[in-house]
């Protein structure tokens, strides 16, 4: 059983989702210190108010901090317009610049006439039985 145990966790999709876990958690706190340090002042700047934890209201007694939701839904945009401006966009460009692949070479041609998929080296349409020029 030990050995099947060792097998589990040596296996290549185990190993490389907990290293992917270990550099999502790294990546997270470099980009919630990033909001919370340069964007977050940012904003300060131009609204004048950095934090809206302070705001909240209250109902018979029961006190809604809506402030605290406000900070958290502005950093959660912002950590998300990070994301993906700063990885998932430049990620997308690289991995089009190192596609390799040919496009396909077409395998059907349309029919001039009733605009149906024939095959390349057809001489008649098989929908409308029209003659068709060689490929």
């Amino acid at each position: 059983m030990i050995k099947d145990f060792r097998e589990f966790l040596l296996r290549g999709n185990v190993v490389d989702l907990a290293v992917a876990v270990v550099i999502g958690a790294a990546f997270g706190a470099v980009v919630t210190a990033l909001v919370s340090d340069f964007i977050t002042p940012l904003i300060a700047a131009i609204g004048g108010q950095p934090d809206f934890s302070a705001l909240d209201f209250t109902i018979n007694d029961s006190t809604f901090r809506y402030g605290h939701f406000l900070n958290q839904l502005i950093s959660f945009v912002v950590i998300a317009a990070v994301v993906f401006f700063f990885v998932v966009v430049p990620v997308n460009k690289l991995m089009e610049r190192r596609k390799t692949e040919r496009p396909a070479d077409p395998t059907t041609k349309d029919c001039p006439r009733c605009l149906s998929s024939v095959p390349l080296g057809a001489t008649r349409c098989a929908f409308c039985t029209s003659e068709l020029s060689p490929a």
